[in-house]
Parts: C-alpha cells; structure tokens; sequence
C-alpha cells in the first residue's frame, strides 16, 4: 500500500516511509517482558531509541488491562454530563480574545501554510514551513500553534497574536500529529511514520518516555472525560488502542469488524460515555463504549468519513465525507444522521473546525486545493478559497474552551 497516496493523493518525497523490523533480539527480550508484567509498557522505537526516552521494553499484541495507578490531577469540571459545555459559542477565554482571527491552512504538498482572513474569506498571508505539513495545532494553554511537519521532523512555532512564525523550527521526529494530556504536562506527539506515540514535555520539546504503537497509521485520538485514558486510531490496520495517560502504557486493542477498516479521526460524545471513530473505508462512524472498549453500533455516513466535529452546542456531530464530498450531521441525542450536506459541484471535505460563534463550519477541500466555509444553519456553502496543494487539518481561531487536547483544535 502507498501510504502517500492515501494522504494527499500523489506521491511525496520521501516523508512517510514505513519502520523496519524489530530485531530478533529485542523481540525475544519483549516477549518476556509480556510473560512477566503482562500490559504494554512505554517503550523505544522500531527505527531507534529517540534522544532523551527512558529504555523500556514493550510488550505484545494481546490485549490485556493493567492495574490503574491513581492520578494526583483532577479534571475541571463543566456542565454536569457535557464535556464541550466551555465550548459554547462565544465562550472566548480571556487570554485568545485578542488573537487575530484567521484560518491556518497546512498545504502538505506545497510545503506552506495558507493564512485566510475568514472575514474576507480570502488568503492574506503564505509562508513555507518543513516538509509534509500535516496539522496545526494549538498549545494546551494556547499562546503558541504549531505546525507539524512530518517530512521535515519538525514543528513550526506560530503566534496566535500575528498570525506569523515565530521563532525557529522545534526538532521533533515524525511529528504528523500533535496532542497534549488534559493536565498540560505532557505533549504527545503522534509519530505516525515511526509508529510511536512520543511523550515530551511541552516546553522544552525532551522526550519524557516514548512507545511503539505496534499498529499501522496510529494518527488521531481523543481522551475520556475524566482525562484519565485515550483511545488511538491506527488507519492502515484497522484497529484502536486504548492508553492508560496515568500509568503510561497501551492497555488494550481492538481490531475493527470490517475488511480493510480504515478509522481515523476520533471524538468523544458529550456525556463522555461513547468514543466515534470515522472510518474511511467503512463509510460511517463507528461508536464505541467508553467504558468497556466495545462497540456499541455504527453509523453510515458518506463515502470517505474523515473528520469529525461537533457543534458550538454539542447538539450535532459534523461527520466529513472526503470522497463522496458531503458532510453528514449527526445528531448526538438519537446518534442518527439528521441531514446531509452536498458541496455543489463536488469537493473533497476533509478537516478544519466550527468558527468561535458557531454559524460556520470551515473545511479544508484535500483534493481541490480549497477551503469551504459551509453555513451550520442550512448546509450551504458561503465561500471556497483557493489555496495551494494539499490543504489538511487546518486550524480555525480563536475557538472557545479554557484549555486545547491537540490536534486542529479539539478544546475542552
């Protein structure tokens, strides 16, 4: 399979090619470490040790839970059973509402980012970043976006106060992804190419601890309502990892019933009891158990189910369908789909977020080198901005929440 392909269409240079083996060596030493401790341990890579992580040994493919190691932090609390209810529209935290409004476009193909001012619905600003820019991604205390740079190996630093880069680029390996633990104290980036999940301090970029996926395209995730787990997408295999974010280590996977099940990005429910994974291949959402790691049922969407995004009220879930170029809403109360969206004349809906007062839904077109602002009312597409190859998982800002998990803008 050609994973460049699946991503943005053509070939890359050379930024996504796949781990070697493990050697036969470390394998043995793993499979002793199973028989001995029986749970999955944060450990070293299959490409090499990254600098600073702590030498651990990881274990097998079966599934097992571990004891759970009790957390001194305690997540805020909202709105009893809404884990979006800071999310609101409008509801700016003091520190963002002086940010320019823009939209951050990474263009995985021209190496660029794209900077719309979503009030002109037009591109105002361009700038070249590393190689294969994926996301961008917003700090836990959103003072900084960082572009992720998976060819390049890096993160490109950005003010949210400008609109400009600021700084120099950050060293980090295979960053395609980017998330941050609940707490702030850790930044998990999502080495997919590796297929790792690196666990760094978000300040000075060190490698706290680091562990091998053991699963194909690990790329998107999200955490429970209580801060206290994650569960991965792994897209080129099928299959979903459940992280324990206290104990540090993977406590189970599952393998989608499906053939050639493709999930990719992954949203939590807001009363925090169910997980939806889209699922490219199987055209729908997936939902699963928070509890139990179980699914619980599917939902059939469109043709290439990409991204996922939920409303400023939390009532809908926006599901977008890449290649049937329609966006399904889902409604979270009956976990049917309300309506479908068509983008006139085709498109390619892909990845991007809901504007600070909720009337529009800004999407990246992946395929047609575009950005749709799309009305959240009636589905209707009020602008479409050219932008340079390859468009991704965009950022749109300022978004309300007190705090940001990663990825292109997933606040709580």
């Amino acid at each position: 399979m050609r994973v460049s392909n699946l991503r943005s269409g053509r070939p890359h240079r050379g930024g996504r090619r796949r781990s070697g083996r493990l050697p036969r060596t470390l394998i043995a030493v793993a499979a002793a470490a199973v028989l001995a401790i029986g749970a999955f341990a944060w450990g070293g890579s299959d490409e090499g040790q990254p600098r600073d992580a702590a030498p651990v040994v990881g274990g097998s493919d079966r599934p097992r839970a571990a004891p759970r190691r009790k957390s001194k932090w305690k997540p805020k609390q909202g709105v009893p059973g809404n884990v979006y209810a800071h999310t609101g529209a409008g509801m700016l935290s003091a520190g963002v509402k002086n940010d320019v409004e823009r939209i951050y476009v990474p263009n995985s193909d021209a190496d660029t980012v794209s900077v719309i001012d979503p009030r002109k619905a037009r591109v105002i600003d361009t700038f070249a970043v590393g190689d294969l820019p994926h996301h961008i991604t917003p700090s836990h205390d959103l003072k900084t976006f960082y572009v992720n740079n998976t060819g390049g190996n890096s993160l490109t630093p950005i003010d949210p106060k400008t609109g400009r880069p600021k700084g120099r680029p950050i060293p980090v390996d295979d960053p395609y992804n980017l998330y941050f633990t609940p707490d702030g104290r850790s930044a998990l980036v999502v080495a997919e190419r590796l297929q790792r999940l690196d666990v760094r301090d978000p300040k000075t970029w060190r490698v706290q601890k680091s562990i091998p996926a053991r699963c194909s395209g690990v790329d998107h995730m999200d955490f429970s309502a209580d801060g206290r787990r994650a569960v991965a997408s792994c897209e080129f295999d099928g299959s979903l990892l459940l992280l324990d974010l206290s104990g540090k280590k993977v406590l189970r996977r599952l393998r989608l019933d499906y053939p050639g099940a493709k999930p990719v990005d992954v949203r939590l429910s807001p009363d925090g009891k169910l997980f939806y994974i889209a699922d490219e291949v199987a055209n729908g959402v997936w939902k699963l158990d928070a509890d139990t790691f179980r699914i619980k049922g599917f939902i059939e969407t469109g043709r290439g189910t990409h991204g996922l995004y939920p409303s400023r009220d939390a009532s809908v879930l926006y599901a977008t369908n890449r290649l049937a170029g329609t966006i399904s809403v889902i409604d979270f109360a009956t976990g049917k789909v309300r309506e479908t969206w068509k983008i006139p004349g085709g498109g390619s809906p892909d990845m991007g977020g809901v504007s600070a007062d909720g009337k529009l839904l800004w999407l990246s077109g992946r395929y047609n080198a575009e950005v749709y602002a799309i009305d959240t009312d009636d589905g209707k597409v009020h602008a479409r901005v050219p932008v340079s190859a390859g468009p991704h998982g965009m950022l749109v800002w300022p978004q309300p929440g007190r705090y940001s998990l990663g990825h292109t803008g997933n606040m709580r």
